[in-house]
């Protein structure tokens, strides 16, 4: 038996219609921008998604150096572990949004194991085997005593019978918002915790896949993993699946977990139109600069990762405006040299940050916090 999707109420249908009208806003501004601007918003939800995922699993690596990973970057100052485990969720998520548009998609037990292996590949053993239904009890302990266990999984006999009802809801056609069975899906799957470990990211992962799934933005921008990063927000996740009880209770009113679903997607909905409007002011400020300077415009995008990021490295650069190796030094050495970037470290592991000239105005910008509203509350 899985949890019964509970009818929304006035409130609940003003807000999802607000998230709707949000969405459609952002795709609108997404198609209309400078491709370069989004292509480097893209990457950023991307490493932003993952290094919140993960740190709610313990596993804490900033977003600017999961961008680094993410474009091969060897000289990232991050522990082994943080490194496979960041390196091993950007891949699940990467192949995730390849699937938004698969025609003769389907989902399945394959599909799930495959994301699993993806995942946990790299920590497969006799006792936590990754790609496979677990074969013994399971328990999410509670934060302040691992002593306790906060909640205890069904028994593993009926793992199989219960990922094959949630397969064949996932696949079932029905008239519900995508946006809450994708809220729906998150809470059966970790309910269910069909692994022996792992699961609150694949969880949190299915939910991105089917939002993706849905089309309406493209899909990096389908998840709300970077909301539920956040500190605040994450007690209140743990908060929230807590009062679903310490044993699997599926014939229960989860009414206050599709709220805190669509307190996550309104909020989210902002940060990135937030995050989108002052990436194009970024861009015009320093546009104007870099004319006035007579430098190349292709080195705003070094200068927009400074500003936005706080750093640039070299690849990334060069990456970003298809230059030759040469090129790319050139233009760096020429902006050190005028001191509007300053180099850190060597050799592979350098960087560069903002120099004394480089425009202040665009870095304020940048860094002007923003206010979100909250849906629920007046």
């Amino acid at each position: 038996m899985l949890f019964p999707t509970p009818e929304l109420d006035t409130k609940d249908l003003q807000v999802l219609e607000d998230i709707d009208r949000m969405r459609e806003v952002l795709r609108h501004h997404v198609r209309t921008s400078p491709a370069k601007w989004t292509a480097g918003l893209k990457k950023f939800l991307t490493a932003d998604a993952v290094a919140a995922s993960n740190s709610i699993e313990g596993f804490k690596v900033a977003t600017v150096d999961v961008e680094d990973l993410m474009e091969g970057e060897s000289e990232v100052d991050v522990s082994e572990e943080d490194r496979e485990e960041t390196l091993a969720y950007q891949r699940v998520l990467t192949y995730i949004q390849t699937l938004h548009d698969v025609e003769d998609f389907s989902y399945s037990k394959g599909l799930l194991n495959a994301l699993h292996w993806m995942l946990q590949g790299h920590r497969h053993n006799v006792r936590r085997p990754a790609g496979q239904w677990r074969k013994g009890p399971v328990y999410v302990t509670d934060a302040r005593d691992p002593g306790i266990a906060a909640y205890t999984a069904p028994d593993a006999q009926l793992v199989p019978g219960l990922m094959q009802e949630l397969v064949d809801w996932l696949n079932a056609d029905d008239d519900t918002h995508a946006l809450i069975r994708a809220a729906m899906a998150h809470l059966h799957l970790v309910s269910i915790h069909p692994w022996a470990d792992g699961n609150g990211r694949m969880s949190r992962s299915l939910q991105t896949l089917m939002i993706a799934r849905e089309s309406v933005l493209a899909p990096e921008f389908s998840s709300i993993e970077s909301w539920l990063g956040r500190p605040g927000n994450t007690w209140e996740y743990y908060r929230e699946l807590n009062d679903r009880g310490s044993h699997y209770q599926p014939d229960q009113d989860v009414a206050g977990w599709i709220r805190f679903n669509l307190t996550a997607y309104h909020q989210q909905a902002q940060t990135v139109q937030g995050r989108l409007a002052r990436s194009g002011e970024v861009w015009s400020a320093l546009a104007d600069f870099t004319d006035r300077r007579g430098l190349d415009e292709r080195t705003i995008t070094a200068l927009h990762d400074v500003a936005m990021a706080g750093r640039v490295r070299r690849a990334r650069y060069q990456d970003a405006e298809a230059l030759s190796l040469q090129q790319a030094q050139r233009d760096l050495r020429e902006l050190t040299n005028a001191d509007i970037l300053r180099p850190v470290g060597r050799t592979r592991a350098r960087h560069y940050t903002a120099g004394r000239q480089f425009p202040q105005h665009a870095i304020d910008i940048a860094q002007t916090p923003m206010t979100l509203t909250h849906p629920y509350r007046p």
